[in-house]
């Protein structure tokens, strides 16, 4: 416990340093190499995300639904503990609700049973935790698969497999209340969590591509403005193309 809270010190106070630029700017540290991996992972999108979501698509969408609900219910894990570092009790308590109807009325999280009786799963990380502190976002960059990120999203990625238990008990491979996993667990649940958000963008992402100047320069405002208006609590309706542009 006492090497957990030194890492997680140690990753608030390196972003603390190092993040000194704002969410909204234009900055980039690595632009070069940014856009070289944005094409190395366009070229993996065209050659295996896209047909694997594009087939995902034609699954019945009571299996597409499902999907979603199980992924987003065990991201609830990561959220309960980023609710409580933020001091909101009350979305913390809901969480927590929505997370226990979820994974027993709701058949391990495939149905949602929570949100019918009006329990909202506030999808939050550590990126938005430090962003909700004052931790400035710092330089934009581009990591290969994972994608778009910045100093202090990409700190806060680490730091979320050490708070969030279902990361312990797979990627890390510990036991919790009885509760076992493997790695194998951990990239099952990201890697489905990935095609489901890539099938349920296709439209939205083959029209950027085929409209935007610049695909590269727009896919980072969406990303930079999406992760602002989380840190804010600011809500996108439902029929917002890049309400999940980060989920």
């Amino acid at each position: 416990m006492l090497l957990k809270r030194i890492i997680i010190l140690f990753f608030i106070n390196f972003t603390l340093l190092t993040a000194n630029v704002s969410a909204a700017s234009e900055k980039e540290c690595f632009e070069k190499f940014s856009r070289g991996i944005f094409k190395f992972n366009k070229g993996l999108d065209k050659a295996i995300l896209k047909p694997i979501a594009s087939g995902y698509n034609k699954l019945p969408e009571p299996v597409r639904k499902g999907t979603g609900n199980f992924t987003s219910n065990l991201g609830t894990l990561l959220t309960i503990p980023n609710h409580l570092l933020q001091g909101q009790w009350r979305l913390a308590g809901e969480s927590t609700a929505s997370f226990a109807i979820n994974s027993t009325i709701g058949i391990l999280g495939f149905a949602n049973p929570a949100s019918k009786l009006g329990l909202k799963n506030q999808q939050e990380d550590v990126g938005q935790t430090l962003g909700a502190y004052g931790v400035e976002a710092g330089c934009y960059f581009v990591l290969p698969v994972l994608g778009p990120t910045t100093i202090r999203d990409s700190v806060g990625m680490v730091a979320d497999t050490i708070i969030d238990p279902f990361a312990q008990i797979t990627l890390r491979e510990k036991e919790l209340a009885n509760i076992s996993g493997n790695k194998i667990d951990y990239f099952s649940v990201q890697g489905a969590n990935a095609i489901d958000f890539r099938a349920e963008n296709m439209t939205n992402m083959d029209s950027l591509e085929k409209n935007s100047i610049d695909e590269y320069a727009a896919i980072k405002s969406l990303y930079l403005q999406n992760r602002d208006k989380k840190i804010k609590n600011i809500f996108s309706s439902e029929d917002d193309d890049w309400e999940e542009f980060n989920k």
